[in-house]
């Protein structure tokens, strides 16, 4: 089945967290992602689910986290995971970037190349793997207002790195299913781009290692990553196709950002399949995105108690630790 253009890129990548406000401080204060969306976990609504990106939370910029408390069980990188999630940076910004971790006492990895762009690696409060990649191909905008200059700031994604023991089964998904290309390969890492959209926030890695350990879900590592479809029908398309490869894909869910598909890719990985549209501007006009704890309508008539179990959150003490005006 032709695939081309049903897949975009990537639409999103969601992690496990451990304590919510340590998560918001990183990631709103660090790093100067917009909180576009304060939800909860559809699933276990006792459980925030909260959306980092762009100003709007365009699709290849959103970071999610379930944030289960403080306690939390720590997972581990390893096969089976998307162990490493890539934001793009300006080249022009990896000085500014390197002192703003080592103000605030980030530990990270030295500079390094790969392929055509310079790679830091550093890790969340939970231990999630994490690189900023400096490069001068990603025209994207940052957040605009945000208070991380804007010449310095954080574009999207750069792309999603797979642990994988070998890559052939995973490739021939990417490729037959995914409207992905193999374009690069470096050692054990193989990169693939969507077809006809490759740039920043498509890149898929995938680095194979039999003799790696499995990893362990938990805090700290990611729970899924998910492609970019443009409609509902094109998701449906797509479906069709996974079906076809022999996977067994889920019945479309609403996660009332975006309708969803999830399956689980060869190597272990679980990919998700999510719409382009509605989108984070569905209940929040731009200037509040993130400020309300918004819920689905199923669980309106739960509010108090849904408000009673979480953690409170403060995006005005996240200001005051990094000195934000």
């Amino acid at each position: 089945m032709e695939t081309t253009q049903l897949i975009k890129g990537i639409h999103h990548v969601t992690a496990i967290a451990a304590d919510p406000q340590q998560n918001v401080d990183f990631y709103v204060g660090l790093l100067g992602l917009r909180l576009v969306k304060k939800t909860v976990n559809f699933d276990a609504p006792d459980v925030y689910h909260f959306y980092y990106g762009d100003e709007t939370g365009n699709a290849g910029s959103i970071l999610t986290f379930f944030p289960f408390g403080a306690g939390s069980q720590k997972g581990r990188h390893g096969k089976g995971q998307a162990a490493t999630t890539a934001f793009s940076i300006p080249t022009a910004a990896l000085d500014y970037w390197l002192k703003r971790f080592d103000q605030y006492g980030i530990l990270y990895k030295a500079p390094q190349q790969r392929f055509n762009e310079v790679v830091v690696y550093f890790e969340d409060p939970d231990g999630l793997g994490l690189e900023l990649i400096a490069n001068d191909t990603d025209f994207r905008q940052g957040f605009t207002y945000g208070h991380i200059p804007l010449e310095y700031s954080i574009r999207g994604f750069w792309g999603v790195e797979l642990w994988e023991t070998s890559y052939e089964r995973t490739e021939a998904l990417l490729a037959n299913s995914l409207n992905y290309e193999f374009i690069a390969e470096t050692g054990p890492r193989r990169r693939y781009a969507a077809k006809g959209n490759a740039g920043a926030g498509q890149y898929v890695d995938i680095v194979w290692d039999s003799n790696n350990r499995w990893g362990l879900g938990g805090a700290g590592t990611v729970h899924h990553i998910a492609f970019d479809t443009p409609t509902d029908a094109s998701q449906l398309e797509v479906r069709e196709a996974v079906m076809s490869a022999g996977f067994m894909p889920t019945n479309v869910l609403d996660r009332q950002y975006f309708h969803s598909i999830y399956f689980r890719e060869p190597g272990g990985v679980l990919f998700e399949v999510a719409t382009t549209p509605p989108g984070f501007l569905l209940d929040e006009e731009k200037a509040n995105l993130g400020q309300a704890l918004k819920l689905p309508p199923w669980q309106e008539r739960n509010r108090e108690k849904i408000e009673q179990l979480l953690q409170p959150i403060s995006l005005e003490a996240v200001y005051k630790k990094y000195g934000i005006e």
